[in-house]
Order: C-alpha cells, then sequence, then structure tokens
C-alpha cells in the first residue's frame, strides 16, 4: 500500500473516478454504490455522483464516475472517443442483439469465410447510419425503450449519423468473431452486431463486450469496486 500514502479524496470538491464495471452490473448499479459508500464511509449526507457513458449490464469495463462538482464534467467525458473488445456469435440473433435475451432465429453459416468476414467490416467504418436497439434506455415519450420491448409494444427508433474509427477483427473461430472497435458517442456495439450478421447474411448477437478506453483513460487504470473500497477504507484510516 506504499504507493497510497499520498492518497486524498474531496468527494464533494470533485473526483474522477474510474471503475471496472462488474458483468450484469448496471451502471446506476454501479453509480448507487460508489455513492453508497461515499456517503456511509465519509459520514456525508448529500453528494452528487453520476457516470459518464452508459455500460450495458452484460458488458464490462471503463466506467467514469464523477462526483460532486466534478459531474460538471460528464457530458465532456460522454463526448470522448470509446474502445471495445468483443465477441459476436454468427448464425442466430436475439431481440436484444445480445445475450439478455434467448435466440429467436438461425441461419447457415456454411457460406462464412474469414475474407468475407474481414470484407464486411468495411461497410461498417467511417461515418454510418445506425438504429439504436429497441432494448435500449432511450426515452420515447417518457418510457425508456427497454420497457416498451418487454411489454411487446411496438417500438420505432430513428436512426442516427455515428462514426467508427477502426474495425478490426482479432480472430474467428467457426462462429465467433472476436473484434477491437473505436467508435464516437452514441455507437451502439449491439446494433452493429445486428447490422454486421445482416450484411454476413448470417444473423449475428454481441456475446461479449468490454468497454478498454474512452479517450485517454483505459481500463487498465480502473479499479474494481472492491478495490476502491479497500483505498476508500485505507483513506479513513490513514488521514489525519
Amino acid at each position: 500500500m506504499d504507493e497510497q500514502q499520498s492518497i486524498y479524496f474531496d468527494f464533494l470538491k470533485g473526483e474522477t473516478l474510474l471503475i471496472d464495471k462488474p458483468l450484469e452490473w448496471t451502471s446506476f448499479d454501479v453509480v448507487n454504490k460508489i455513492r453508497s459508500m461515499i456517503k456511509y464511509k465519509m459520514k456525508i449526507n448529500k453528494i452528487k455522483v453520476g457516470h459518464a457513458g452508459t455500460l450495458d449490464p452484460m458488458a464490462t469495463g471503463l466506467l467514469i464516475i464523477c462526483t460532486g462538482k466534478t459531474t460538471k464534467k460528464i457530458e465532456l467525458f460522454q463526448e470522448l472517443e470509446k474502445e471495445y473488445t468483443g465477441t459476436f456469435v454468427l448464425g442466430a440473433t436475439t431481440p436484444s442483439f445480445d445475450m439478455e435475451t434467448a435466440t429467436d432465429r438461425e441461419f447457415s453459416v456454411d457460406h462464412i469465410t474469414e475474407n468475407l468476414i474481414r470484407e464486411a467490416t468495411e461497410q461498417f467504418t467511417g461515418n454510418i447510419e445506425q438504429i439504436p436497439p429497441i432494448y435500449s434506455a432511450l426515452q420515447i415519450k417518457g418510457e425508456r425503450a427497454y420497457n416498451l420491448a418487454r411489454d411487446k409494444k411496438k417500438v420505432e427508433l430513428k436512426s442516427r449519423l455515428v462514426s467508427i474509427h477502426a474495425f478490426d477483427i482479432i480472430r474467428t473461430n467457426l462462429r465467433e468473431v472476436d473484434f477491437r472497435i473505436v467508435c464516437s458517442k452514441g455507437t451502439y456495439i449491439r446494433a452493429l452486431a445486428r447490422d454486421f450478421g445482416q450484411a454476413l447474411g448470417t444473423g449475428a448477437y454481441l456475446n461479449k463486450l468490454r468497454r478498454t478506453r474512452i479517450g485517454k483513460f483505459t481500463v487498465a487504470e480502473a479499479l474494481v469496486i472492491e478495490q476502491f473500497e479497500q483505498i476508500l477504507d485505507y483513506f479513513l484510516k490513514n488521514k489525519s
């Protein structure tokens, strides 16, 4: 813990925390956990805590958490370029475009080759139009789209312009395609899985997703929740 000797927190003035979001946690789960720890351990009755860019429950990786006056910088952080790694599964689709829902259709992958997969990425680089997933937190007349989708109500979302700066294929193994994507704010990797599968004529869904970078901030610098709690306890124990 020697490198922590100089740790100092001022959550009301504002801190920027890099957290590695656990699988199956929502981004708001992380915010609520951090806020609860700060309020309970620091004896602070009221404090602002927010995140700078949602990660889906089935995704892991970098989440920027802002506290106190630093929450005013959230919009600036949201504008930064994002980097993701993950896996698409070819030959099937799900309603949510990821593992949150069960597969609803299956397709042949007999015609798929590695060259075909790599060529398909060229359709999804640069500025592209993308329709967000219906299982998303976007609001439609005051209601979250995912609530409407789960209630089997009709959901229509308009396409939006997003930018894919890099779309690299890391590995292919039968139906699995590992990728690295660098993109702009507002890009849905789940929607890219849908569109990528359609381009290949196989269908596809997102099996794994990890956010590895936001602007200059990397997941290698991030703390898991338990590490943040340990450092916070250490700070409280050793502050003068």
